[in-house]
């Protein structure tokens, strides 16, 4: 066996580099950019109006008021996104939308609140005085050309793609996912809507690892529920090595008689990195490569499998999209956690604030097999192997899973 972190420098020693890629920006949610993305134009790119109204010079207002209104006359109308080439002098106006360029020779735009309104008139009266530059939007006081918009490595939400799509940004630069195949293995298991034949149970781990998988932002190509039959899992894992970035397995990698995982990959080329490691749960976890691709051997129980995927998988796709893994954290134990002498223990917990200190335990059901667990859990707690429990108090290291609220969970 080896330890968790010579797994973990095992792993990072084969992640390839993050590549690069055009995308459609529809299709850029979740992406992370492979590119620094500077304005190409100023924001506004125009002088424009802040509000429906008049545009007007200033000094044609300064001694305006509802009893004694100044009288323009009117030179026409611009429209936002209109052509229009207006030029407004001493004594003239010019009606504009919100949105509209400000016409030349206006220094100010009344709102048509305070003034004598839209009609057909060829004059208007402005009933208030208004300051130099008043509900105007001017060119590049939100951006300036050339200006850094978003740093490389960014990942995208709704801001950064509305950002690029203002700056017209159609196919933005960002990394490539890997394509990930999955299978989970065993004569046991039954997918989801079929009906259960004696001593069967229904197929959890392949659901779990495909929205795992999504969560973390890779793209699910195979998944496929495999009987412990060798002929049908070399077809999958041989399309797998083909076609996929990753390729990540649930059960068939420890020592059972039917346990044909591991054996097939080996047969197929898979060079073996490490095939077990020092921690419970999750022992019997083979990891592999063949050329640029990368192979997990997941354990077959579903919250060993959960652990892995998190403490391995997970990270390995970030780093591979250009994401840098958030650190874990320090909380304090407000129970004891169950060590184990030799092996790294992981356990599904919570976290949560308490008189402005992080504070953990883990839940109540510790066996490997018990998945609902993870339905009252916010992290993953761990601890180095040691003699009896650590205490109460104590400091323990903890990573928040990442679709799940810290605050408020008690």
């Amino acid at each position: 066996m080896i330890s968790v972190e010579e797994a973990h420098k095992i792993i990072e020693g084969t992640i390839p580099k993050p590549s690069p890629e055009s995308v459609p920006l529809s299709g850029a949610s979740g992406r992370v950019l492979a590119e620094r993305v500077r304005a190409g134009f100023p924001q506004p790119p125009f002088d424009n109006s802040a509000t429906d109204g008049f545009a007007v010079r200033r000094k044609d207002t300064e001694e305006a008021s509802k009893e004694r209104p100044a009288k323009l006359i009117l030179k026409g109308e611009v429209f936002a996104g209109s052509p229009k080439n207006i030029r407004v002098a001493k004594g003239e106006c010019a009606q504009v939308m919100t949105g509209a360029p400000l016409p030349e020779g206006a220094s100010a735009v009344v709102m048509v609140e305070n003034t004598s309104g839209f009609s057909s008139d060829d004059a208007v009266q402005i009933y208030t005085p208004v300051k130099e530059g008043e509900n105007i939007r001017f060119r590049g006081e939100e951006v300036e050309e050339d200006e850094l918009l978003l740093e490389k490595g960014t990942r995208m939400g709704g801001s950064e793609i509305g950002v690029l799509a203002a700056f017209g940004y159609a196919q933005p630069g960002v990394f490539r996912l890997p394509g990930v195949a999955i299978c989970s293995t065993g004569d046991e298991l039954k997918p989801v809507g079929e009906p259960l034949g004696k001593g069967q149970i229904y197929d959890s781990n392949l659901p779990l690892l495909g929205n795992l998988v999504e969560c973390a932002g890779a793209n699910p190509m195979l998944q496929e529920n495999i009987a412990d039959d060798p002929s049908q899992l070399r077809h999958f894992l041989t399309d797998a090595l083909a076609s996929c970035d990753m390729v990540i397995s649930s059960g068939g990698v420890s020592m059972g008689q039917h346990d044909y995982v591991r054996d097939i990959l080996l047969e197929l080329g898979v060079n073996e990195r490490f095939w077990k490691v020092a921690q419970k749960p999750g022992k019997p976890f083979f990891f592999g490569t063949a050329g640029k691709t990368l192979l997990f051997g997941l354990p077959g129980n579903p919250v060993a499998a959960f652990i892995c995927f998190m403490e391995y998988v997970w990270p390995t796709c970030e780093k591979w999209m250009g994401i840098k893994p958030k650190p874990k954290i320090q909380a304090v134990l407000a129970t004891p956690f169950p060590r184990d002498a030799e092996k790294h223990r992981f356990l599904f917990g919570r976290v949560w604030v308490e008189e402005a200190q992080l504070m953990c335990a883990p839940t109540k059901k510790l066996g490997s097999h018990m998945l609902t667990s993870t339905m009252e859990a916010n992290a993953i707690l761990e601890a180095r192997p040691g003699k009896g429990p650590l205490p109460e108090g104590e400091p323990t290291t903890v990573s928040i899973i990442p679709w799940k609220s810290l605050m408020g969970v008690s």
